[in-house]
């Protein structure tokens, strides 16, 4: 069988560019590759390859298998001097920088799994390209110049590249990096391996120090992504599967196990609204107090998703009312895409910095943005997820994938930190149980709880419309409710294929996004 070929992305010259490599007959790993480095250079404050990925990549037949590309603390970094600054780990500068970049390395596993004939330097033109001749700013891109010029502009290479005269993006202006561009050439001659034990890794090393960060050239010749078994949980639908520790993944399965065994129960949207709510915070508890990196678990994640585990989520649920929130949330800046091969092999995958434009830092000789992952720990020495040497931060990333009992697979994703596993159950659900469109799943009205970076509120926030129809039966219900903007970029950049059993293929993307979804044309059935 030959399958119909997609992709999708929340920028459509990502999305453009990973079809032109399925339609070129690369695999959908190699679309991925080709759809990152584009999305890295166009969407910069979401994402950049001085960031972490994750992917789930599932060949027909075959089980799926998960990449985690996170980067770790570094190596010599002492908790107890960041201790003495303050309270909190900083927001911004070399000092935040503390984690290693690990999305690249990603790439690497996801062309052995799944590489082709293509070569890198076919896959990585697009960007250079893009990234040498300048990006058209968008909304999204403004927002987020706008929300983080008071935390980064004192950064002389974000503020040369990422500001225009010390001041804010506009829609329509233009930015290049020729850097990135010339990162992006090096890595196609010289092989992925270089960003971690090459020239490059030399060069990164020594910007990196100079901006003050503890990561050395020990962290990137010690950096290798893993090839793990994804976590899984059946539902009355099929099988559902997502990404380990340090992901939070466990809590999108969660969320969905704990809605299936309460969706009979559901006779009306405000009541598809308040469970899922209800289900978003009995995952979240678990969450917070289980997920680390994978070597300080207490015991396997795959462990909380047994059934007595979930039948006690259940049970915490009233249909009449909301359990009391708040809970504190994590933010996050991010880019899900995915992708459908002829072979019929499909993709999950994110790549993230973590806030918009990581921690600011963007080094000069590479043009490379640096995550702040790092602000996924905490100094309590008495927390599971303290910093430490070595250590794995807590992820928000978690691509997911469906098998279905009638044959249909899913990829389906979003950015949106604490949203992420929100989006992605409000999406399957509205599909799957309430029969709703795949595009119309994903465009209507959403919700998220808790709060945000920069909010001081933990409450449920609803798109304008769903507010005015369900507002006040939710605030009668229990639950703490507010209005913001309809197709709000809060509510996370949202997308999914489906393939089903005879190959062919549906996709959305996001209008919350600058996005597309595409199909190929080389479908025979």
């Amino acid at each position: 069988m030959t399958y119909q070929t997609s992709f999708t992305a929340p920028h459509h010259k990502a999305a453009a560019a990973g079809q032109a490599i399925l339609d070129a007959g690369g695999t959908a790993s190699e679309a991925m590759v080709a759809a990152a480095a584009m999305v890295s250079v166009q969407y910069p404050h979401m994402n950049s390859i001085g960031g972490d990925g994750f992917w789930l990549i599932s060949k027909a037949g075959e089980k799926p298998v998960a990449i985690d590309a996170c980067g770790a603390a570094a190596v010599n970094i002492d908790a107890d001097h960041y201790r003495q600054q303050a309270s909190e780990l900083p927001e911004s500068g070399g000092s935040a920088a503390l984690t290693m970049a690990g999305t690249i390395s990603g790439w690497q596993a996801a062309l052995e799994i799944n590489g082709g004939e293509l070569t890198l330097n076919k896959l990585l033109q697009p960007a250079i390209d893009a990234a040498q001749q300048g990006i058209e700013v968008t909304q999204s891109l403004v927002d987020a110049s706008e929300k983080t010029l008071g935390r980064l502009q004192q950064l002389e290479t974000f503020a040369a590249t990422y500001l225009k005269q010390g001041k804010t993006l506009k829609v329509g202006d233009m930015v290049t990096n020729p850097a990135l561009a010339n990162t992006f050439k090096h890595l196609a001659d010289a092989g992925l391996e270089d960003f971690y034990r090459g020239q490059l890794a030399e060069q990164m090393a020594a910007d990196l120090k100079a901006a003050g960060s503890p990561i050395t050239l020990v962290d990137f010749n010690q950096h290798q992504a893993k090839v793990i078994t994804p976590l899984t949980t059946d539902i009355s639908k099929g099988h559902l599967y997502n990404l380990d520790a340090p992901t939070q993944g466990l809590a999108s399965l969660l969320i969905l196990a704990i809605y299936d065994r309460l969706a009979d129960k559901i006779s009306s949207e405000v009541e598809h609204i308040h469970l899922l709510v209800e289900a978003t915070k009995q995952a979240f508890i678990i969450r917070d107090q289980q997920i680390t990196d994978p070597d300080c678990l207490n015991q396997p994640l795959q462990d909380w998703l047994k059934d007595s585990v979930i039948d006690q989520c259940v049970n915490n649920i009233a249909l009449d009312k909301a359990l009391p929130w708040p809970h504190i949330a994590k933010p996050g800046d991010t880019v899900w895409m995915g992708a459908c091969d002829q072979y019929g092999t499909m993709v999950s995958f994110i790549q993230s910095i973590y806030w918009e434009f990581g921690s600011g830092v963007v080094l000069p000789n590479s043009g490379i943005t640096w995550n702040i992952r790092g602000k996924s720990f905490t100094l309590d020495a008495n927390h599971h997820n303290v910093l430490a040497p070595g250590k794995k931060p807590f992820h928000t990333l978690n691509p997911a994938y469906a098998e279905l009992h009638d044959g249909r697979r899913i990829v389906y994703g979003s950015m949106g930190g604490e949203g992420q596993p929100q989006t992605q159950a409000c999406l399957f659900s509205r599909y799957l149980y309430q029969g709703q469109s795949l595009s119309s799943a994903v465009a209507k009205p959403r919700w998220l709880l808790g709060r945000t970076w920069g909010d001081t509120t933990n409450n449920l926030r609803l798109e304008n419309q769903l507010y005015k129809q369900y507002g006040a039966t939710l605030k009668a219900l229990g639950h703490d409710v507010t209005a913001v903007a309809d197709n709000n970029e809060l509510m996370g950049h949202a997308g999914a294929i489906m393939l089903n059993k005879h190959g062919k293929a549906q996709a959305t993307s996001d209008p919350r996004s600058d996005g597309q979804s595409l199909l190929g044309d080389n479908h025979d059935n």
